[in-house]
């Protein structure tokens, strides 16, 4: 009996061999449970191992790539720093020795012919209300030509220009204090003690036209109308 079971045994065993044999030989890298493990342990490794050399790649990429051109921003050019304007002789004094072209010496003769009796304010409110007309598009263009401007019945618009009498200016101090002014206001001062005005007259006399306009300002001796 026991040898007919070792018989059975040995025949069982020998055929599982042959079997395992025959498909080893034929189906092993299928079948195989080791050969499967070892190829999904390859392939997971090797999932691993791509996964180090893509990132450095990138990183590479990133060290290596040219950086992006900077967005230019354009940036607003800062406004000229506007003429501070002190109305004070002491101030006005300390500035450089003032020279200037045609322009200069037509707004100098009329602030002192016009206002050299006047205080600084008063001065610079003139040579204001030459410049506004010369901007206002309703009369000449220059300086020059606003106080050199005649009206239609033959008389000026600046009463100097027409008196009759010879245009020399005589007051040293006057003559250097207008020309001082003339220079700021031509230099772009700030012009906000008449508000715009481009006429005015002295309280001495009522014109008619100034009962037609908005006066803007009274400044030592003369009113300041607009339109």
């Amino acid at each position: 009996m026991r040898l007919h079971i070792c018989w059975v045994l040995g025949v069982i065993v020998a055929v599982i061999l042959s079997g395992a044999a025959f498909a080893d030989a034929t189906v092993r890298n299928l079948n195989n449970p080791i050969a499967a493990i070892g190829g999904q342990m390859a392939m997971l490794l090797g999932a691993e191992w791509s996964l180090p050399d893509a990132s450095s790649e990138q990183k590479s990429n990133k060290l290596v790539a040219a950086p992006k051109a900077a967005t230019k921003i354009s940036v607003a050019k800062k406004p000229a720093r506007a003429v501070v304007v002190k109305y004070d002789a002491a101030w006005l004094a300390g500035l450089p020795a003032p020279t200037g072209d045609a322009e200069w010496e037509c707004l100098r003769k009329a602030i002192y012919f016009e206002a050299r009796g006047e205080t600084l304010k008063g001065q610079f409110a003139v040579a204001e209300v030459i410049l506004n007309r010369k901007d206002s598009g309703q009369y000449p263009a220059s300086v020059c030509g606003v106080v050199g401007q005649r009206g239609n019945n033959g008389g000026c618009q600046f009463s100097y220009v027409c008196d009759g009498r010879a245009d020399a200016m005589r007051d040293g101090e006057a003559i250097d204090r207008a020309g001082r002014i003339a220079r700021v206001m031509l230099d772009g001062a700030p012009r906000t003690l008449t508000t715009g005005a481009i006429y005015f007259h002295t309280r001495g006399v009522s014109p008619y036209w100034s009962h037609h306009f908005d006066r803007t300002a009274s400044i030592g001796a003369h009113l300041f109308y607009k339109p």
